[in-house]
């Protein structure tokens, strides 16, 4: 009988906390995933024709966690668009899994080009969903358009921003910044 393979899942997996934990794609290396894993390099050749091949399959599944089931998700638990744009934040942008990849991505999209499209596309179907959820409540496609920029901009942003906050926590801010975006005092 053979030896049992690692999972194709968990080649993928290991290698998107190597890239969440601060090494970009260049900690992304299949012997040092084979050790994490406990494991030697030789099933990874199984899955995958190189490290490379990894690596697009790493951004195949970010994308799909981040966009596809965000949006099922969002759709099957329903509610009105305001909470729908809440719960879309927090399943990316507030989610101890998703947000460390997110922002490994942006880093290294900035050095790739083919990983900065991928981004785009993403954030480009993130944004086409604030303004479909924004435009319900919103008749004026400029504010659409500047309510989506400044929602999307708080989301990524607050994670870059070190400064203290005058007598307020960061999540009272946070939310106060949500209620402005989604017109809470006057709707």
């Amino acid at each position: 009988m053979g030896a049992v393979r690692t999972p194709r899942d968990r080649w993928i997996e290991e290698g998107l906390r190597a890239l969440a934990e601060g090494g970009g794609p260049d900690a992304v290396r299949v012997e040092a995933l084979a050790k994490q894993l406990g494991v030697t390099k030789g099933g990874f050749y199984g899955y995958f024709a190189d490290r490379d091949a990894l690596l697009e399959a790493m951004l195949d599944t970010w994308e799909r966690e981040s966009i596809d089931e965000v949006i099922d998700r969002i759709e099957r638990e329903g509610g009105d668009p305001k909470t729908k744009i809440q719960r879309a934040g927090m399943l990316t942008f507030s989610n101890d899994r998703l947000l460390p990849i997110d922002l490994a991505i942006r880093d290294w999209a900035r050095r790739d080009a083919a990983v900065a499209e991928r981004l785009r596309r993403v954030d480009n179907r993130r944004m086409a969903l604030l303004r479909e959820m924004i435009g319900t409540f919103c008749a004026d496609p400029r504010e659409v358009e500047a309510r989506s920029m400044l929602a999307f901009c708080v989301a990524i942003g607050e994670h870059f921003i070190a400064a203290d906050y005058q007598g307020l926590t960061r999540a009272e801010v946070r939310a106060r910044a949500a209620d402005l975006v989604l017109d809470r005092d006057s709707g």
